[in-house]
């Protein structure tokens, strides 16, 4: 018998997930926890370059040296770009998929300017690499939303089933671009995108593989969750001091709850500018069993 220690690493990794599969076979409890661990991979898998660029943004906060050469600001530009150049070398994401993402720099980018400029939120520390008010870096915060939209659909096998035409959901995603800005002269539109976007995607539904089974889930849910995430990680962000918010100026506060609505049609701009390159698969023929959310 060949020494365990001298299996290569691709062998000793499908018995390790054989062994585990057997385990969790035993119980329903087991394959819950086994699920539900696979799935906290997964999804930590597919937010790797949000995941990174948090952890860059959070430990620069806790231990950046003062009187450091390169403002904070600066190495965190730095750094994104080389999670970038990685992901892009390591074939963590395809050329394609990289083009999307300099969109969502591009329109990030643009809304920040705006949005520093109307006082909605400001970025406190001093750098080099701005356009005005702005860090560079902050529009690498936008596509990490992008790269794990585009990841996550390889990642969980995602298909669906009922997706609206791209001609609707452009649309409907032009309309949220432009009410992030024209809210602050015109009424805001948010309660009218709402029902918009409950209508144009209350009749689609995902499936997705966390272990071995399917599971379906429908789609406003799934961005719900999705932007519930996305609060929390904004949360931390703030509490980097990545930027703060006006009511955070006196010591840090968490991030109003009232935020999700935003995050919620971020995701659904996010949505159609990856579809531009990925365009969502049909799932042949949903699993009984999954066609009840999960």
């Amino acid at each position: 018998m060949i020494p365990t220690r001298r299996l290569p690493l691709e062998a000793l990794g499908r018995r390790w997930l054989t062994h585990a599969q057997a385990w969790a076979d035993r119980s329903r409890w087991r394959a819950a926890v086994y699920e539900f661990l696979w799935f906290g991979l997964k999804q930590a898998w597919a937010c790797l370059f949000g995941g990174l660029l948090l952890a860059l943004i959070v430990g620069t906060f806790l231990w950046w040296p003062e009187g450091a050469p390169v403002s904070r600001y600066d190495f965190l530009v730095v750094g994104a770009v080389l999670i970038q150049i990685g992901m892009l070398a390591l074939k963590l994401e395809s050329r394609d998929e990289a083009v999307v993402i300099l969109l969502f720099h591009i329109a990030g980018t643009a809304m920040e300017l705006f949005k520093t400029a109307q006082g909605s939120w400001i970025y406190p520390e001093e750098s080099l690499l701005r356009i005005g008010g702005v860090p560079l870096f902050s529009g690498f915060m936008y596509a990490a939303v992008g790269s794990y939209i585009a990841r996550v659909q390889r990642v969980f096998h995602i298909r669906v089933r009922g997706y609206p035409p791209f001609w609707m959901t452009a649309v409907l995603a032009a309309a949220i671009y432009v009410n992030f800005f024209a809210h602050h002269w015109l009424w805001d539109a948010r309660i009218g995108l709402f029902i918009a976007t409950a209508v144009v995607f209350g009749r689609g539904w995902f499936w997705f593989t966390t272990d071995r089974r399917r599971r379906g889930m429908p789609l406003l849910l799934g961005y719900v969750l999705v932007a519930l995430f996305i609060w929390f990680a904004e949360n931390l962000a703030t509490f980097g001091r990545a930027w703060t918010y006006p009511s955070q100026e006196a010591g840090w506060t968490m991030v109003g709850l009232e935020k999700l609505g935003s995050w919620f049609l971020l995701m659904i701009l996010s949505i159609v500018l990856v579809s531009i390159v990925h365009r969502p698969e049909e799932e042949d023929q949903p699993p009984a069993s999954a066609r009840t959310a999960t």
